[in-house]
Formats: structure tokens, C-alpha cells, sequence
């Protein structure tokens, strides 16, 4: 997939979401009704309406099966920015390529880094992955930080639903007690599921899979499955033909049989390597909305543990 420049494609678009910013003008003042939150993602968006139920709206910029990294702006993501109360991100830079210049020209003092209503989900996960080196952008790594896939542990889960329930009990006090018992019935709920899930995936501890971008660690380590490599050579940048052979080298060594490909990806490569090492290929959505089907945080662990546990039984 061609990644291109941050700011060259961009630039245009921009152009006009300023203009339409201007436009706009400032936010109306409006009475208390629901809290208007925007997420990054559909995750977030998710998280967030487990823990504010009817006392929010929440809605996400990126669909679930887009690549988070790579997100086109649009003219209309800037009015419900502005309009927004609460804003959270992934962070660790996952949105650095699309979700400033819309911050900055939706002129909502709100939601600007550092204001009270710019949440940064990231501070309250464990990251994986948090480089020792220097690491740049230059090379073309979109993990300069650490690894921004983190929900895909639940206990992140669980720690990032804390938060956002403390932000919205400091947001309005009033309703403390609510944010608190939703969070609560979250936190029973998202324990004895991963009890099942845990019970579900026991039988295949230790297994090696490939995954196409570093999409899964946080998922990995939860759920004791081995990534051992990985299609893409670094994060965002498309695999070389001499990184393909030396991948498929170690998946003959390692009898790996299964390439786990998000949605966005093109299959052509993944494909490749399948019939060189006769693995199986399993598209598999990181993000609640990636299927249909996939309408919750809890939904998305049910499809993604289903799907691995079919390609790992047909492979075995």
C-alpha cells in the first residue's frame, strides 16, 4: 500500500477546512444536555458509551475498518469537533497524520491539546514496544512511541473506561454516581468475559502466527499467543521482495500457518507467502466496526478469538 508524505496530499484539504472553519465561527453556548464526544476511533467511541450511556453522545472520526494511521479529513469531521465537549485519542502519535489540523482549525478552545477536554487514552494503558533508540518518522515508522494498538488488551480496556469515566464525573459532577455504576457494571461484565475468552483460547497457548502490521502485541501477550513475524518490515512501510523470502524462510523453520491481515491491507503479498508456506490467510478486524457484526468492545474479542480459533483448527 503507498503511504505517502504527512502534509503533501494534505495540503489542499486543509486549505479548505480552514476556510470552512472560518465560516463556522465559534461554537454556540448551549444548555446542559448530552456530553458530545468525539474519538479518534471507533474503539474509544465504544469505551466511552459503555461508561456514559445515555448521558453522551459519542462518535468516532475513523471507521473500524480503516487504517487508523491513515485517516482522509474531512470538511465535516471540523463541525463536529466544534461542537464537540470531549475529545479522545489513541495518542502516541497514531492520529499525528490527520488529527492535529483538524484540532487546530475547528478553533474549539475545548478540545486543543493540553485543554481540559483533550483526553489522551494512551496515559492510562500499558504501551508495548516503546522504543529504546532513537526512532524517527524519516524512516517511515508509524510506532515512534510505542505501540498505539493497546486496546486490544482489555485490561487497557478496563483501564482506559476508568479514566474516561473520571472525566466525565469531573465534566458533571451531578451525574457521578451514574458514570461510576455504568463503569462498575463494565468492569463485572468485561472480567467474566475474559474469563471465557481465556478458557477459549487456552488450547492454542504458545501458537506462532504472522501478522501483517504490529496491530496485536497487546492481544498477543493477553491471550499467550506468539507473533513471530511480521509482513511489513517496520510499521507502514510495504514489504520488499527480499523481506518477503526472509519471511517466508522463517515461517517454513517455525511451521507458522497462519497470517493475520487487517481488513485494509492488500492480500496480494499475504496471499504470496500463504502459498509459499501453505498458510492460511485470516483478515481479521482490530477495531469494533470492522465487521458488521462487530457492533461493541465485547463483540470485537467474541468475532477476532472466533476466527482465530477456526484458522488454528484448520491449520493444526
Amino acid at each position: 500500500m503507498h503511504r505517502c508524505s504527512f502534509g503533501t496530499r494534505l495540503t489542499a484539504v486543509f486549505t479548505a477546512l480552514a476556510f470552512l472553519g472560518a465560516l463556522l465561527g465559534p461554537a454556540p453556548a448551549r444548555a446542559a444536555g448530552k456530553l458530545k464526544i468525539m474519538t479518534a476511533t471507533t474503539d474509544l467511541a465504544a469505551l466511552a458509551e459503555e461508561v456514559g450511556g445515555e448521558k453522551i453522545e459519542a462518535e468516532s472520526i475513523a471507521r473500524g475498518y480503516q487504517d487508523p494511521h491513515f485517516v482522509d479529513a474531512k470538511p465535516s469531521f471540523l463541525l463536529k469537533l466544534k461542537r464537540a465537549d470531549l475529545l479522545i485519542v489513541v495518542g502516541l502519535e497514531l492520529e499525528i497524520g490527520w488529527l492535529p489540523p483538524l484540532i487546530t482549525q475547528s478553533t474549539n478552545p475545548k478540545i486543543q491539546v493540553g485543554a481540559p477536554g483533550y483526553f489522551d487514552a494512551s496515559r492510562f494503558a500499558k504501551i508495548l514496544e516503546i522504543p529504546t533508540g532513537q526512532v524517527t518518522r524519516a524512516e517511515g515508522d508509524v510506532h515512534p512511541l510505542g505501540n498505539p494498538h493497546y486496546w486490544l488488551d482489555p485490561e487497557n480496556g478496563l483501564r482506559i473506561a476508568k479514566g474516561i469515566a473520571d472525566k466525565l464525573t469531573e465534566m458533571r459532577p451531578e451525574d457521578a454516581v451514574y458514570f461510576a455504576q455504568r463503569y462498575a457494571d463494565f468492569e463485572q461484565r468485561l472480567k467474566q468475559a475474559v474469563e471465557r475468552w481465556l478458557a477459549e483460547v487456552k488450547p492454542y497457548a504458545g501458537r506462532k502466527i504472522v501478522t501483517y502490521h504490529r496491530s496485536w502485541p497487546n492481544f498477543a501477550e493477553h491471550f499467550h499467543l506468539n507473533v513471530v513475524g511480521y509482513v511489513e518490515p517496520r510499521p507502514g512501510i510495504p514489504p520488499s521482495p527480499q523481506h518477503t523470502v526472509e519471511l517466508m524462510q522463517l515461517m517454513k523453520r517455525e511451521s507458522v500457518k497462519v497470517i493475520v491481515v487487517e481488513p485494509y491491507f492488500d492480500l496480494k503479498t499475504p496471499n504470496a507467502i500463504a502459498r509459499e508456506t501453505g498458510a492460511q490467510v485470516l483478515v481479521l478486524p482490530p477495531s469494533v466496526g470492522g465487521e458488521k457484526e462487530i457492533t461493541d468492545y465485547f463483540k470485537l474479542f467474541d468475532y477476532d478469538i472466533s476466527k482465530l480459533k477456526q484458522a488454528f483448527d484448520a491449520t493444526h
